[in-house]
This record gives C-alpha cells, structure tokens and sequence, in this order.
C-alpha cells in the first residue's frame, strides 16, 4: 500500500494503521493538518473493498475535515479515522475500546466522533479508553450528543440559501427535493423539509428508512440509481460520496445540489462541469459543517445546546457568499470554497 502516492495524500502530517489481533480490528486514522488545533473528524464504520479503498477514504475525509473546519471558524484541524468492516468483523466492545486506546496513543493530536456505521453507544465505549472522544450523551441544555440533528439543520440552511440564490425563492414551500441516503442525516433534514413545505423524493439500501419517512413526512420513494436525476429542484445527497462526475453530471435534472454527504465530487474539475450545466453546488464541507460545529462546542465547553443551533445557522450565510462569488466571477463554488479554506489554514500555520 502506497501512502504518499496516493492521489488523496494532500502533505498528511500523520497517517496511523491500527491493527489488533485479538479483536479483529483494522483501523486508520489521518491527521491531515493541526495548524488550527487538534485535528478533529468522525470515525467511519464501513465495508471497503480492500485496504487501498480505506486508505484512500480515509485521507479524502481528513482533507475535508481541515477545510470544513476552517471554513466553520473552529479551533479544529483536520482528522479522520476508518474502521473496516472485514468478513471477520465482531464488532464487540473490545475491538471498540482497543480503537480508543489507539487514539489515546496520539496524546490528543485527534479527536475522534460519530460518522457513518457509528452510534452514540459505541462513541461511549470507545471513551472507557480515552478522553479524546465526542458524541457521548450531553448533560442537560449542553452541547453534545448525537451530531446528525445539527448537521441535518446545516444542510436546511444551505438549502435556504441556495434556493434563495439560484431560483429567487423567500421560502422551500412546494420545492421538490430529492434525499439520497435516509440515514440519521436524512431523517432528520426530511423532517425540516417537510416542515417547510418542501414536496420529497427519498431513497436508501434500507427500505425500512425510506418507509418511515415517506410514513411521517408523505414523501415519495425513489429508487436508488434513478435519484439523483430526478425531476426535482433540489438533489440532497446524504449517503456516501464521489458520486459527482463526468457521467453522471450531465444527466442531473436539478439545478442546485445540497446535501450533507462529504466528498460530493468525485474529482475539482466536477466543480466546473456542474457550473458549466448550470447547477449551483453547496460545497460539502460548508453546508454539512453542523456536526462538527456540535462536536466543537462539546469539546471545548464553552456553548450551550442553543448557542450550537446559532452557530450552525451561520451555515446558510456563508454559502450565500460563496454563492454570490461564483455568481460573480463565473467561478465553481467549489474552487471558491477551497481557496478560502487553505487560506485561513495557511494563515493560522
């Protein structure tokens, strides 16, 4: 396995596999940058198709990671780390608590919390071996718990602003939707479109989620290969990313996409096609910054739960800046965003 080859080294401070026998447990952490502070990013939990793919996930994600928070104002860098659901994978409190005690090893260079494949639950077993460790269980009125509610009100306040921007509108009344992913995130951001008027399309490997929220909130299902070219206003992917590119781009119907997965495009120069086919793209990392705003706040202590929610709506505000960037200077939103991002990291170094 090759690290510094790999395309999505991006100068990694700090790459670190984790193996333990015992458990079963193949990890990787990435701390991309610190220039900011302790890097700071969620573990996955996924099935890769070998250890080339997680490696590769996992330094895209850390990268991410320094650009989001940065472009949130955090005193965070950026970290990730994966877990490989292998076939021998046991998923017992051990192999948990063995990751923590590998984190703990980085004398809190990463912070680590709730991504994909991740619970509240398994966030507080792998704290019985660091402190290192967000998303456990908030006290009362405090900052804390599971971050997919924040990130799924960050990805509304992007969808406001992108709206607003692109076709002019005050309000998502009647606005078509199509969410990829019906996970935590999903859930939750169906919930407030649904609230705010908005018509929804939604899909997930999990028929079970999709029932549910076409149950609670009168959505309609999709199938998964037809849902990102839905007749629709909006795409909100919410699932996993790199699914952005020179095929799929010119079959897209909508003209905004904002959603919360990360790593959207599959390469910068999709950046560009989508602005060439005249869809207006949330930069991931910017709309689906809530989490990691909530992770922030408990981390630090020093914002209660409602001060986390005027954070997060800050969200929208920014994007409208970008957005009004690109308008401007024919720029992709994505190259806008990430100009802005390595420039307060540089800054900070």
């Amino acid at each position: 396995m090759a690290v510094f080859s790999d395309p999505a080294f991006d100068n990694h401070e700090r790459v670190v596999f984790c193996h333990d026998e015992p458990t079963g447990l193949f990890a990787i952490i990435a701390i991309h940058s610190t220039a900011l502070g302790p890097a700071a990013g969620g573990c996955r939990l996924w099935n890769y198709v070998d250890d080339v793919a997680a490696l590769n996930d996992v330094l895209r994600l850390s990268r991410g990671m320094s650009y989001k928070n940065a472009m949130a104002g955090l005193k965070f860098g950026g970290g990730k780390a994966v877990i490989m659901k292998t076939s021998e994978f046991s998923g017992s409190d051990a192999l948990y608590k063995r990751f923590g005690a590998f984190v703990d090893t980085l004398g809190g260079a990463y912070i680590t919390a709730e991504d994909v494949g991740m619970t509240m639950d398994i966030m507080q077993t792998i704290s019985r071996s660091t402190r290192f460790v967000t998303g456990l269980p908030p006290d009362s009125g405090k900052a804390g718990g599971d971050p997919s509610p924040k990130t799924a009100f960050g990805v509304f306040c992007g969808i406001e602003a992108a709206a607003r921007a692109k076709l002019g509108r005050d309000d998502l009344k009647g606005l078509r939707v199509a969410v990829q992913g019906a996970g935590h995130v999903g859930y939750y951001l169906c919930k407030l479109l649904h609230g705010a008027g908005a018509s929804l399309l939604v899909s997930d490997i999990d028929a079970a989620r999709v029932e549910r929220i076409c149950d609670e909130f009168d959505a309609s299902p999709a199938a998964l290969d037809e849902i990102l070219f839905a007749d629709v206003d909006v795409v909100a992917p919410c699932a996993l990313g790199a699914i952005f590119d020179e095929e799929s781009i010119p079959e897209i119907r909508a003209s905004i996409i904002a959603g919360g997965a990360n790593n959207q495009l599959r390469s910068d120069a999709d950046g560009q096609r989508l602005t060439d086919a005249g869809i207006l793209y949330a930069p991931d990392y910017v709309i689906n910054g809530g989490g990691i705003i909530n992770v922030a706040c408990e981390h630090f202590g020093d914002v209660d739960d409602d001060g986390v929610m005027e954070l997060v709506a800050k969200i929208g505000p920014r994007l409208a800046g970008i957005f009004e960037e690109a308008a401007a200077t024919g720029e992709p939103t994505n190259m806008i965003a990430d100009r802005q991002a390595r420039t307060i990291i540089a800054d900070a170094a």
